[in-house]
């Protein structure tokens, strides 16, 4: 191959070399059209690394709302809530809080339909043995007095709103029933009670003192045994005795 004055090789015809890049003349459709050839990868867009920032930027705000509207709407419920107060505690604005949310009631929505799903997750219903899933109800929301507060709000305050095909409750309230129907099916759960009565009443049991506050401080000072252990075994208890873990 010839070479320059300067010793580097002569490009291929149709190409030059202009500052460390080759230029090449693209004849398609019989009309010059210049091209660059660089040498090694092209660099990447920071166009895509600023669009990958903003989204995680945007996601870590998201969460803060939901967190702070958590709080917010477990103390003060959904008419007391307070947009502004929920935006401070999120360090953001209210507009961004709008901007993720349309309104109070969907951040409301937005933050039990999460609720749900972590409730579900920490206390796993086995239907072979719902006294222990009594005592996980139970465990969970004594340990998380506000997020029974939080679910409650709901209940006293959108008494009339219709549940959607998509509403978590609704769908994690037909998985647990259909498993418990399971189980009687099998064999391991007396069949003559209704599946729905079976969770409701578990239901209602476990969280008897979540519910009641002022029978726990009755309990505080007039029970033998005043612990919260104690109520956990008196839950535990009448579960089995109505449902017995399958043997």
């Amino acid at each position: 191959m010839s070479s320059l004055p300067n010793g580097s090789p002569v490009p291929p015809r149709g190409q030059t070399e202009l500052f460390g890049l080759t230029l090449r003349a693209d004849h398609r459709n019989g009309k010059p059209n210049g091209s660059v050839l660089y040498p090694g990868d092209m660099p990447q867009s920071r166009d895509s690394d600023q669009s990958t920032a903003a989204a995680a930027v945007g996601d870590a705000t998201r969460e803060r709302i939901l967190n702070a509207a958590m709080e917010e709407f477990a103390r003060h419920g959904i008419a007391g809530a307070r947009v502004d107060r929920i935006a401070k505690l999120a360090r953001t604005s209210k507009e961004r809080v709008y901007a993720y949310f349309r309104g109070k009631d969907a951040l409301y929505a937005d933050v039990t339909a999460r609720e749900y799903v972590v409730i579900a997750e920490a206390t796993q219903i086995d239907p072979s043995d719902l006294p222990g899933y009594a005592g996980r109800l139970f465990d969970y929301f004594v340990a998380r007095p506000d997020h029974h507060r939080l679910i409650t709000w709901g209940r006293l305050e959108l008494p009339g709103t219709a549940a959607g095909a998509d509403d978590p409750a609704q769908a994690a309230i037909a998985r647990k029933i259909d498993q418990i129907r399971q189980v009687q099916q099998a064999g391991q759960l007396d069949p003559a009670w209704d599946p729905t009565d079976v969770l409701a009443l578990v239901n209602q049991i476990a969280m008897t003192w979540a519910s009641q506050p002022e029978l726990s401080e009755a309990a505080a000072a007039h029970a033998v045994d005043p612990t919260t252990a104690a109520r956990r075994a008196a839950v535990v208890t009448a579960v089995e005795r109505l449902f017995p873990r399958a043997r």
